[in-house]
């Protein structure tokens, strides 16, 4: 039997930027229905609500399914340092609450207008997905003050319509900041196949409005996993920028480009990698303090830094040195230094 609950009125609007932009925002919208199979049970001493046994909540365009969900809430006009006991010990997201009874009543708008949930976990199998995006993992905490989600556990993934995200540490997801981070062995492989890897990678992303059109076509029942046709809801945003750090990597066609660090642009297609550079194709290999990788055509190029030269090692019988991708001096045999 399917338990049923919806929460009213307990969440603000916090954030003044239009939904479509954070398409995995659950901090703001209206009511949240919960539903379980195993029930759903409602702690008013500890102001939380737990629901078990594939449990789902939906808040407008958002979907939450684990085993387990668990809500906590306080009144409103409070925050972190006055709220309830509800807040997870040992937790590094939010302020360790104060004890503070009360019994508010949930379920109806009268009953539970004076109270808004705070905190927001889910347990076990974690799917999080909009018409757009999809998220994985064992663990998600949603701080709702800060608007921020984040994601642990084994086989992270987020899915946008033109990336898929991966890390082995954590996804984060900052709301307000229009800001993804991946930790630990984070990779994004773009739809044409582009692969940029490092320790961390962090994704900004911006506005994209809607193309104008008139009264939106019913669309069927969201599917979590598969990627939306209609083209209205596949711009709803836009990655700007991606940051790598630490053990950055790009594969492309005929090159393989490794560096401390890199910023990709997607709107002109250039990957530019720092530090210690490295570009491996076939045999050869070039070495600089910099590299530029048209994500486009897979082309990669050395560059350096004023006062420094490149080295390499060059094969001549390997016939991927034909146009080497150098902006300084042709590199040396082997053997040699530049």
């Amino acid at each position: 039997m399917i338990r049923r609950l919806v929460v009213l009125a307990l969440l603000p609007v916090l954030l003044p930027a239009p939904l479509q932009a954070q398409p995995l925002d659950f901090s703001r919208g209206g009511p949240i229905t919960i539903t379980a199979e195993d029930g759903i049970e409602w702690r008013q001493v500890e102001q939380q609500v737990i629901a078990r046994g594939k449990a789902r909540a939906e808040r407008e365009n958002v979907t939450v399914t684990a085993d387990r969900l668990i809500a906590w809430y306080r009144k409103k006009g409070t925050d972190g340092a006055t709220a309830a006991t509800g807040s997870p010990t040992g937790s590094s997201m939010g302020t360790q609450a104060s004890a503070r009874p009360a019994t508010p009543q949930i379920g109806t708008d009268a009953d539970s207008s004076g109270n808004e949930v705070y905190r927001f976990q889910a347990e076990g199998n974690v799917l999080i997905f909009t018409e757009t995006d999809q998220a994985y993992g064992d663990k998600a905490i949603y701080d709702i003050d800060q608007a921020v989600m984040v994601l642990t556990g084994q086989d992270l993934k987020l899915i946008t319509q033109n990336e898929v995200l991966t890390a082995r540490d954590s996804l984060e997801y900052w709301a307000q900041k229009h800001m993804a981070v991946a930790r630990g062995n984070a990779v994004v492989v773009t739809n044409d196949a582009k692969r940029l890897a490092a320790d961390t990678l962090v994704a900004y992303t911006s506005d994209a409005p809607p193309p104008a059109s008139s009264a939106p076509a019913a669309s069927p029942p969201r599917q979590p996993g598969a990627r939306p046709t209609d083209p209205s809801v596949a711009q709803s945003s836009k990655l700007e920028r991606m940051e790598a750090f630490g053990n950055v990597s790009i594969r492309t066609p005929t090159d393989f480009v490794t560096g401390d660090r890199g910023v990709y642009v997607p709107d002109i297609g250039i990957a530019r990698l720092g530090g210690k550079v490295r570009i491996t194709r076939g045999e050869t290999q070039l070495n600089g303090s910099g590299a530029d990788v048209n994500m486009k055509t897979g082309v990669a190029r050395l560059t350096s830094d004023r006062g420094t030269r490149v080295q390499g090692l060059v094969v001549p019988n390997d016939q991927s040195t034909q146009n080497l991708p150098l902006d300084a001096p042709q590199a040396a045999k082997p053997g040699a230094k530049r």
